[in-house]
């Protein structure tokens, strides 16, 4: 409670490490964004291949283990209803 008052800086370092971006400006123009380390992160890692995410995935979870049932998971997926009359 009787602390030094915070510098803007450590508050500007407080909203990015709690994931909110902070904008920056210099004689009120905005000239750049500070982030928090999970943020840059996930920006500046190359993205994974779909086929290599799922492929790892498969490794790592016996579907079978699990009694998923596929048709009663995704039976609400699609309306029953016919659709919308078209003329061609």
């Amino acid at each position: 409670m009787g602390g030094a008052p915070r510098s803007g800086a450590s508050r500007a370092r407080e909203e990015a490490e709690a994931g909110r971006a902070v904008r920056l400006t210099r004689r009120g123009v905005f000239v750049a964004v500070l982030v928090g380390r999970r943020q840059y992160e996930q920006w500046t890692t190359p993205a994974r291949r779909f086929s290599t995410v799922l492929a790892e995935f498969a490794r790592a979870v016996d579907l079978a283990e699990l009694d998923i049932d596929p048709d009663e998971v995704f039976a609400e997926a699609r309306p029953r209803a016919p659709g919308r009359d078209v003329r061609l």
